[in-house]
């Protein structure tokens, strides 16, 4: 039954395979993305269990109307088929393809364990969507937070299969040296390979688990890569570029420069003023008096004062006869005594 043909490896040997490469990647230090001989044991260990995989179904090993005495002690460790695949495919590191590894891994592990439970084993350690045959739910609904009290079940649970396994995983390495060795009888044979199965059932769940929570983040990751940015405000206007032009203080300068440079227009401070008012950037009383060209500081002050005098400031021109008054009789510098003892 083993036998796949006169050509080729037989069944046996291409699950002996596949278990081989698993255990080395296993017992390897190494991580799996770290070099290309990993990735390369990953691939040789698919393509011999895949190729297994499709014997058995050639060869109808298994089926739902059987029960689990029907089955041949040899062909028990047939069953762990789609387990090793779900393992090894998520040994695979092709991070653009990641999230079509996982959906593959999951369901071969679904696969194991629905398979298990046409037989009877572990039938109640199925995922709560799978027990009812209602598959799973849809990516995109939201799935309600789980109190403290399916919290904690779920914390006692993940205990006790841990146990379990630890305890499965103990007798089956006081067990391996018998079967492998050729001492064992059969009904040690056949209660070698459902522990086996029994431990991968504990692993699968394990695994479904950490693809599920893998999964997740993967969708919200590319749902955020893919959402358009929100906008933040009604778009401005586009401005007009402005023009560069030489800012002079007056209109002597304007012709200097305007005489070196031909390529850009002049433009004296009154002018940038009034045509920044003319635009109502600025308003009329902001434009700063400038005093005509040539006139000094001094004769501005000067004619201010006189302007005061004319307009009869009385004040102001009493303070100025005082000013000239004291004038008269103090020399230049007189009341300085600064450093002077």
């Amino acid at each position: 039954m083993a036998a796949a043909g006169a050509e080729g490896p037989r069944l046996a040997e291409l699950l002996a395979a596949g278990r081989r490469l698993w255990d080395e990647l296993e017992a390897g230090t190494e991580p799996s993305s770290g070099a290309p001989a990993v990735q390369d044991k990953v691939r040789q260990g698919l393509d011999a269990l895949q190729r297994a995989a499709a014997m058995v179904a050639q060869l109808e090993l298994f089926s739902e109307n059987e029960e689990l005495e029907e089955i041949a002690s040899a062909d028990l460790k047939f069953l762990l088929l789609p387990a090793l695949l779900g393992a090894l495919t998520l040994k695979q590191v092709d991070q653009s393809r990641r999230l079509e590894h996982l959906q593959s891994a999951r369901e071969h592990f679904l696969r194991f364990l629905r398979l298990c439970r046409s037989y009877g084993l572990g039938a109640a350690l199925l995922p709560p969507e799978e027990r009812d045959g209602s598959g799973p739910a849809a990516p995109t609904q939201p799935q309600p937070q789980p109190g403290l009290v399916a919290m904690a079940l779920s914390r006692r649970a993940k205990i006790e299969r841990y146990k379990q396994k630890k305890e499965l995983e103990n007798k089956l390495a006081s067990m391996r040296s018998f079967v492998e060795g050729g001492t064992a009888d059969e009904d040690q044979i056949r209660e070698f390979h459902i522990l086996q199965i029994q431990k991968w059932i504990s692993t699968s769940l394990e695994e479904l688990e950490s693809i599920e929570q893998e999964m997740v983040i993967l969708r919200s990751r590319d749902a955020a890569r893919q959402a358009p940015a929100a906008p933040h405000g009604p778009a401005r206007p586009a401005r007009a570029p402005v023009r560069p032009f030489i800012l002079t203080r007056d209109a002597a300068q304007a012709k200097v420069f305007g005489a070196g440079y031909p390529g850009l227009p002049t433009m004296t401070v009154d002018d940038w003023y009034e045509q920044r008012r003319r635009q109502g950037i600025v308003s009329g009383q902001s434009v700063p008096q400038r005093a005509p060209a040539g006139v000094s500081d001094e004769e501005l002050q000067k004619q201010q004062q006189e302007k005061k005098e004319e307009e009869d400031d009385e004040e102001a021109l009493q303070k100025a006869r005082n000013w000239d008054d004291w004038k008269d009789t103090h020399p230049r510098g007189y009341g300085n005594r600064q450093n002077m003892g």
